[in-house]
């Protein structure tokens, strides 16, 4: 997967994959990075890449034509053969970005990431996109940790970036319901025990807990994701079970 970031900060995007997981991928060539600044595409001497919103208003705007310049730039330099980058812009204005998001990115060959800062992008650059996402409802200082949120959950659904699969298909939101409790070492912490299931060896058990747990979960913490799951008779029968033991 290759990942170019339009932003005025490389340093901060390169930094950031440059450790853990997320370093190794870029390391062992999984993962490509290329990061770009508009600035290096400003025409005046002090290399602005904003100015004054049209209508007044307070802030500054960042500049279309930089931010064209940069995404051109990109494509003069896709490697031969390559797909074209889909581009996403990242806006508060924009849909949220989910786990769906992710997986339809991963399978994606290339993204290019546009980071705005300051009040935002000029309009135009709308245009220049081929879809826009938000991290979330709620304000950054710029697009660089959207970014880098984007990038890493979907690179870690790469094949190889991750050793253990199989903790992708069990993780929160992988089918639509929250995790189920973790514990590891001490089997006692603070007067909290382990739950006696976790340590019986009973492999089919403990699959059943944690999908109950999973389900109670969800249900308490997140009723929103809860109503659009399409609860199989089991699942409901777990459920009315929790339901019997708190009534008791």
């Amino acid at each position: 997967m290759r990942y170019q970031v339009v932003t005025l900060f490389p340093e901060l995007v390169e930094a950031a994959l440059g450790v853990g997981l997320l370093g190794k991928a870029v390391a062992s060539g999984l993962v490509q990075l290329v990061c770009i600044s508009p600035r290096q595409f400003a025409t005046d001497k002090h290399h602005s890449v904003d100015d004054t919103p049209y209508g007044g208003g307070s802030g500054m705007v960042m500049s279309a034509e930089p931010i064209s310049h940069a995404l051109d730039a990109l494509e003069a330099g896709r490697p031969e053969g390559a797909a074209r980058a889909h581009r996403l812009l990242l806006t508060p204005q924009a849909r949220a970005f989910d786990q769906a998001s992710a997986r339809r990115f991963a399978a994606l060959p290339a993204l290019t990431l546009i980071c705005g800062r300051y009040e935002g992008v000029d309009e135009r650059v709308r245009s220049l996109v081929d879809e826009e996402i938000s991290l979330g409802d709620f304000v950054l200082n710029g697009g660089e940790i959207a970014a880098l949120a984007i990038i890493e959950a979907t690179a870690r659904l790469l094949p190889g970036v991750i050793g253990n699969q199989q903790s992708l298909v069990e993780e929160s939101h992988a089918d639509g319901l929250l995790e189920y409790p973790q514990y590891t070492r001490p089997r006692v912490f603070r007067d909290q025990a382990v739950p006696d299931v976790l340590l019986s060896g009973d492999h089919a058990r403990i699959a059943r807990w944690r999908r109950q747990q999973a389900l109670l979960r969800t249900r308490l913490a997140r009723p929103d994701l809860f109503d659009k799951l399409k609860l199989s008779a089991q699942d409901r029968a777990l459920l009315a079970e929790l339901d019997g033991e708190v009534v008791r």
